[in-house]
C-alpha cells in the first residue's frame, strides 16, 4: 500500500469506527457486531503501527496509550467549577425559589430544567479544532487534576467533534460514572481473586479516574454524560446547552427536561425517587435549574454554589440510627432470628423499627452490641440491614448479646442447626403461626390484607412472634419484601393502624383461648364490663380476680370452659402479651348499643324459624337487652324462644321445666 493509499484509508477506518462509536454509546445503536468493529479498530492500529506519522490524538487506537504517569499536573480551570447546594423537601425547594427571587427583586418565570443527578464524579472536557486536548476533574472548583490519559479510555467521550459550527475553543462539562452492571461485574472479578470488594459505584468511578495508568482506567468501562457548556455559543437557555451538546456528539441523558412550574419539579423529582432502581446507574437525586440563562447568571454565586440551581435530593438509602434493643423472634418453623430494635429513622422515605440480623454469626460478623451507634440501607427489594457498627462512636455502655437457651415462646431448649438456633420442640413454631392467623381472623381484629401468606413472610423475615408485633411495624419495614412496594405496604399499615380500636369481644376472642369461642368471648365482655368502659389492663386485672369457682358459676360457662379461662390469666407469658398490646396501642370498645339491662345475666336459647326477624338479628336484641344467647338448653338457661318447627331443645326445655316463649311473648319482652 503507497502511503497516500494508507493515510486515506486510515482517516476512513477513523470516522467509521467514531461513527459506530457515537451510534453506540451516544445513541444507543448498534450499526454493527462487536467482532466487526474490532476487526476495523485492528486494521487501523496495523495500518498507524507501519505509518506512524498518521497517527493523531482523535484516533481511536489512541484511547489507551502512552506510559503510567508520575503524577497528575494541576490545571486551574477557566471558570470556577461550582458544586449545588442541596433541598431535601418541597418546603426547601419553594424557599429556594423565593430565595433566588427576592434577590434577583422581581418576578422570574418558574421555568426550570431539570436533571436526573448522577451518582458520579465531575469533570470538564477541552477541545480545541474540535480535537479533545486536555480533561480535568472538579477538584477544589478552581484547580483542578489533568487526567486526560484516563478520559480518553471512555468512549462515550468523543476525541474529535465532527460538527462544522464547532468553535475554536469549546469547554464543556460533564459526569463520569459506572453502571450498575459494570459495578457488579468488577465486584464478581475481584471476589474470584481475592481483591478488595468495593462500596459503591462512585467510589470505582472515581478510583478509576485517578489511576495513574490508564490501562487499569480502560478495563472499568466507565460512561459518560454531558450537561454543560462553558463556552459562550450565544446560548439563552439551558435547554438550549443541551440540544448544542447533542448535535455536537455528546451523549446527553435522554431523561432530562423542561418543566414549567414547581409542581413540574415536584413531579420529576417523585417519578425518578420511585423508579430509580430501573435506571443501569445510581442517582441520589435531581438537579433543579433556572431556565434562562441570563437569569442564572444575574443570580450569581453564594459560597460555590450557583443561588439559580440547587440539587434537590432523594431520601437516602443509609443512614445511622441506634439499636435499643435486639429481640429474639420465633418463626413458623421454629427457627430463632435476631431483630434489630431501632430508634425510628426515615430512610428511603419511609419510616423504620426494625432490622432483620438474619442469625447470630451476622451479629458477630458485625460486632454489634445493644445500644451501638450502626448505619442501616435500604435499597430496591430489600427489606432493611445493618451494614457497619460505628464502634468509634460507643460510649461503654452497650450491651452484649447472647442467644438465649431457652425458647421465649414455650420456654423449651433451644438447640443448634448449622448457623441457626431453633425451638427444639418441633410444634412450636406451627402454634405461633396458628396463633396469629386467628388473631388477625375475620371474627377476631379482621386486618384487611394480612393473610396466611404474608404472616408467614413476616416471620420468616424475623419482623414478628407475636400478635404485639403486628401493631409496631413501620411502612419501611416491609416496603421491600417481595410483593410489597410503598404503597402496599402503606395500605396495610394504614389498616393495621385502623384495627387498633376493636371491640371488647371481638379481643377477647381473638386471645385464643382454649374453649373460647365467639358466643363465651361475648359472655366474658359482659362480665368484664357491666356497664363500665375498659382497656387491656382494667381487663387483665380483672380477669385475674376472678376465683375458679366465680367463673364457673357464670352461664354458658361449664368447669373445663372456666378452668381454660382461670389458667389463661394466670400464665406470666400471656400477661405480658397483653401488656404489650396496651404499650402498642391497641384501645378496646365496649359495645354502647345497650338501651336497658332488663334481660342482665339472663340466658335464652332459639329454637325453630322467627317470621319477624331472622335469629341473627333476634340474637342481637337480646345482646342489647344485656342478656346471654346459648346453643344447648341447661338448668341454667332462662328462656327457650320456640319459632315454627321447633326441634329437640323445645322438647329438651320442657324436660328440665325452662320457660318457652312463643315469637309473640319474645316480641312483647323486647317492647
Amino acid at each position: 500500500m503507497k502511503k497516500i493509499e494508507a493515510k486515506e484509508r486510515i482517516e476512513k477506518l477513523k470516522s467509521q469506527i467514531n461513527r459506530y462509536r457515537h451510534a453506540y454509546h451516544v445513541l444507543d445503536k448498534s450499526l454493527v457486531s462487536d467482532a466487526v468493529n474490532d476487526s476495523l479498530k485492528r486494521e487501523l492500529f496495523n495500518l498507524e503501527q507501519e505509518y506512524p506519522e498518521f497517527t493523531t490524538p482523535d484516533s481511536p487506537t489512541q484511547r489507551v496509550g502512552g506510559k503510567p504517569l508520575k503524577e497528575f499536573n494541576k490545571v486551574r480551570h477557566e471558570e470556577l467549577m461550582l458544586s449545588f447546594n442541596d433541598a431535601f423537601s418541597e418546603e426547601e425547594m419553594r424557599s429556594w425559589f423565593t430565595r433566588a427571587e427576592n434577590y434577583l427583586g422581581k418576578k422570574v418565570s418558574p421555568e426550570f430544567y431539570v436533571e436526573l443527578k448522577i451518582d458520579g464524579l465531575a469533570i470538564e472536557l477541552i477541545y480545541e479544532n474540535g480535537i479533545l486536548t486536555q480533561g480535568v476533574t472538579r477538584g477544589d472548583g478552581l484547580i483542578g487534576e489533568d487526567v486526560t490519559q484516563n478520559l480518553k479510555t471512555i468512549d462515550a467521550i468523543p476525541l474529535k467533534l465532527e460538527n462544522k459550527n464547532i468553535p475554536k475553543k469549546l469547554i464543556v462539562r460533564g459526569e463520569i460514572f459506572l453502571t450498575k452492571k459494570e459495578f457488579d461485574r468488577i465486584n464478581k472479578e475481584n471476589e474470584k481473586k481475592g481483591d478488595k470488594v468495593y462500596a459503591n459505584p462512585r467510589n470505582v468511578a472515581a478510583g478509576s479516574i485517578r489511576q495513574l495508568d490508564p490501562k487499569i482506567t480502560a478495563s472499568r468501562r466507565l460512561d459518560s454524560y454531558e450537561y454543560d457548556i462553558v463556552s459562550d455559543l450565544s446560548q439563552k437557555k439551558h435547554e438550549d446547552e443541551h440540544k448544542i451538546l447533542h448535535e455536537f456528539g455528546f451523549k446527553t441523558n435522554p431523561h432530562n427536561r423542561l418543566v414549567s412550574s414547581i409542581e413540574g419539579v415536584f413531579e420529576f423529582k417523585n417519578y425518578w425517587e420511585k423508579h430509580r432502581e430501573k435506571l443501569p446507574y445510581e442517582v441520589d437525586g435531581i438537579v433543579v435549574i433556572l431556565n434562562n440563562n441570563k437569569v442564572f447568571s444575574d443570580a450569581g454565586v453564594i459560597g460555590k454554589a450557583p443561588r439559580a440551581a440547587i440539587a434537590y435530593k432523594f431520601f437516602p438509602k443509609e443512614v445511622t440510627t441506634k439499636v435499643m434493643d435486639i429481640k429474639v423472634q420465633v418463626g413458623r418453623t421454629g427457627a430463632l432470628t435476631p431483630v434489630a430494635k431501632l430508634k425510628p429513622v426515615e430512610v428511603g422515605g419511609v419510616t423504620i423499627s426494625n432490622a432483620t440480623l438474619h442469625n447470630y454469626d451476622e451479629i458477630k460478623r458485625l460486632g454489634l452490641k445493644i445500644g451501638d451507634t450502626v448505619v442501616v440501607s435500604r435499597a430496591g427489594d430489600v427489606i432493611p440491614q445493618i451494614t457497619e457498627v460505628l464502634k468509634n462512636l460507643r460510649g461503654g455502655k452497650e450491651k452484649e448479646f447472647r442467644m438465649p437457651v431457652v425458647c421465649p415462646i414455650d420456654s423449651s431448649k433451644v438447640i443448634k442447626d448449622g448457623v441457626i438456633y431453633k425451638c427444639s420442640n418441633r410444634a412450636c413454631g406451627a402454634r405461633v403461626r396458628e396463633n396469629l392467623y386467628h388473631f388477625v381472623s375475620r371474627k377476631a381484629f379482621n386486618i384487611d390484607g394480612l393473610g396466611g401468606k404474608i404472616i408467614d413472610r413476616f416471620l420468616d423475615e424475623g419482623l414478628i412472634s407475636d400478635a404485639a408485633d403486628i401493631f409496631s411495624i413501620k411502612v419501611g419495614d416491609i416496603a421491600g419484601l417481595e410483593r410489597f412496594g410503598d404503597k402496599s405496604a402503606n395500605n396495610l399499615v394504614n389498616e393495621i393502624e385502623k384495627k387498633k380500636k376493636v371491640s371488647l369481644e371481638r379481643f377477647i376472642y381473638s386471645l385464643g383461648i382454649l374453649h373460647v369461642g365467639e358466643q363465651t368471648a361475648e359472655v366474658l365482655a359482659r362480665k368484664a364490663t357491666l356497664g363500665n368502659k375498659i382497656g387491656i389492663n382494667e381487663l387483665s386485672k380483672t380477669f385475674r380476680n376472678i376465683s375458679l369457682e366465680e367463673w364457673q358459676e357464670i352461664p354458658d360457662i361449664g368447669p373445663k370452659v372456666a378452668k381454660s379461662i382461670y389458667d389463661w390469666f394466670r400464665e406470666d407469658r400471656n400477661l405480658r402479651f397483653l401488656e404489650r398490646l396496651e404499650k402498642v396501642g391497641v384501645k378496646l370498645e365496649v359495645n354502647q348499643r345497650k338501651r336497658s339491662s332488663k334481660f342482665a345475666d339472663k340466658t335464652f336459647v332459639l329454637t325453630g324459624s322467627l317470621d319477624s326477624m331472622s335469629r341473627d338479628m333476634a340474637k342481637e336484641r337480646i345482646k342489647e337487652f344485656g342478656g346471654n344467647v346459648s346453643e344447648s338448653v341447661s338448668k341454667k338457661t332462662d328462656y327457650v324462644v320456640a319459632g315454627s318447627d321447633p326441634g329437640s331443645k323445645f322438647d329438651k326445655a320442657n324436660q328440665l321445666g325452662v320457660k318457652t316463649l312463643s315469637e309473640r311473648e319474645f316480641l312483647d319482652m323486647l317492647k
